[in-house]
């Protein structure tokens, strides 16, 4: 199966400092992988790596087969990256409907493609809960509700593959839950899916294969179940905390 992601040897971090350590790893194309890992681990700066928001010093990052390591943000983009951020993932002042054209707004083929119209009826196909909340500033809605409209924008750029950072953060349970039964719709569409998520076996459970990430370096990997199935997971946090974490921004 060919990797719709492969990263090799990356090293990335902030100040000069480094928080990676030479990363590897592959999504499969149509897979999904999560990232687990103690906090300070430096999941957050892998997936920002990843999507073009902190700079590489050392390594290879390949989408499919286009080499975009030296590509900023917005170039990863239209080349089908969507990646969602933890916060401020969302426009609070424009309406649900407006932030999911912006989304749309960034696919390379709009004007030759199929209409906003259609791209549209297709995504509330998979987030039915935001239907009815179309014309409301997104700012008015629930922590979960915003959730799944940044989601939502990012699969109207139709991606190659979804990058998800921390998605179910400040929810509730029930939100979680909800938040992540769409999630495995995505998935049934087939699309590539990478993400960290604070919920192990929440995250774990969403997902074909499993990374876990101690002080900036790939400890183990595995299929997704089995990692959630390993009763030494909680251990290995622990054991990294207490050896302490870097300090520097960001899970």
């Amino acid at each position: 199966m060919s990797a719709a992601l492969a990263v090799r040897g990356l090293k990335a971090g902030y100040g000069g400092k480094h928080i990676l350590h030479g990363v590897d790893l592959d999504v499969p194309a149509g897979t999904a992988l999560t990232i687990v890992g103690p906090n300070g681990s430096g999941k957050s700066t892998l997936l920002k790596a990843i999507a073009g928001l902190v700079p590489a010093l050392d390594g290879t990052i390949q989408l499919g087969d286009t080499p975009i390591t030296r590509l900023d943000a917005r170039a990863r983009a239209r080349l089908g990256l969507a990646y969602v951020p933890q916060e401020s993932n969302i426009f609070r002042n424009m309406s649900v409907r407006e932030n999911l054209r912006l989304g749309w707004e960034f696919r390379p083929d709009r004007r030759t493609g199929a209409p906003l119209s259609y791209k549209l009826d297709e995504i509330l196909d998979l987030f039915p809960e935001i239907l009815p909340h179309l014309n409301t500033p997104a700012g008015l809605l629930s922590g979960g509700q915003r959730q799944m409209v940044a989601v939502a924008s990012a699969m109207m750029l139709e991606p190659r593959l979804l990058v998800l950072d921390e998605p179910s953060a400040g929810l509730s349970p029930r939100n979680a839950s909800l938040l992540f039964e769409i999630i495995d719709r995505i998935r049934g569409t087939g699309l590539t899916l990478l993400m960290i998520e604070q919920n192990v076996q929440l995250g774990l459970a969403a997902a074909d294969h499993g990374l876990v990430l101690v002080m900036g370096r790939v400890r183990r990997t595995a299929a997704a179940a089995e990692l959630a199935a390993d009763d030494t997971l909680a251990e290995l946090f622990l054991s990294a905390d207490r050896r302490g974490a870097p300090a520097q921004p960001t899970s």
